[in-house]
């Protein structure tokens, strides 16, 4: 069963706490099938059904996680953040059996340096880095936030007064504020993208594209 998933590219999640469970039911609503895994019975019993297959095992035993073809997975999401001796090994077991690409959730700076250091390709702190853009969100009109690692930011925002019944090029948003509105979605329609001639009207929403500073500036101005 747990190769089959493999062999159609499904993600095995080990660790089905809040971060693992939440994360393992949207892939699966998002139509990927997920193996997952956790030492827990009750987390087990309470994704049986929900999950393509969920198996209770010691997540840090390599002959078990062998036995479950977990090393046929291309990716793989480590879903500990408590035990950080647990997530440790985890990786390492992983890593051991030849998991292409795998993500970890650390919930110190520490632990993910750790993460880093034993293979982990992608590691997220999902409480430090919701807090990080919850942060800007809270500071102006932005509707949604995400930065990269290099300063560049997209976000979702109403346009400034000073753009509306203008069109894009008429309006000179890139030589004035330096960012790109990159799609418009008028009221009642889905986001198309934006063009030199798109004309932004009041009650629009954008998505704007550039340098952090300039991004939250923008979407800053009334």
């Amino acid at each position: 069963m747990a190769k089959n998933i493999a062999d159609v590219g499904g993600v095995a999640v080990l660790g089905l706490g809040r971060f693992g469970k939440a994360l393992a039911l949207e892939l699966e609503h998002d139509g990927v099938e997920v193996l997952g895994i956790d030492h827990d019975a009750k987390r087990v019993q309470d994704l049986a059904g929900r999950l393509t297959h969920v198996v209770q095992a010691d997540t840090t035993d390599v002959e078990a996680l062998r036995q479950l073809s977990v090393g046929e997975f291309r990716r793989a999401v480590i879903g500990i953040g408590s035990d950080i001796e647990a997530s440790v090994l985890t990786a390492f077991v992983l890593r051991s059996l030849g998991v292409r690409t795998i993500w970890a959730k650390a919930t110190t700076e520490s632990q993910g340096k750790i993460l880093e250091q034993v293979g982990v390709h992608h590691v997220v702190r999902p409480e430090f880095d919701m807090g990080r853009r919850v942060a800007h969100l809270v500071r102006g009109r932005m509707m949604d936030y995400i930065e990269f690692d290099d300063g560049y930011a997209i976000v979702k925002t109403t346009p400034p007064e000073s753009i509306l019944g203008k069109t894009l090029g008429e309006a000179g948003v890139r030589s004035r504020w330096g960012v790109t509105i990159v799609g418009v979605k008028n009221r009642g329609q889905d986001f198309t993208y934006a063009v030199p001639e798109t004309v932004v009207e009041a009650g629009d929403v954008v998505i704007v594209s550039g340098d952090r500073a300039k991004v939250e500036r923008f979407s800053n101005e009334e």
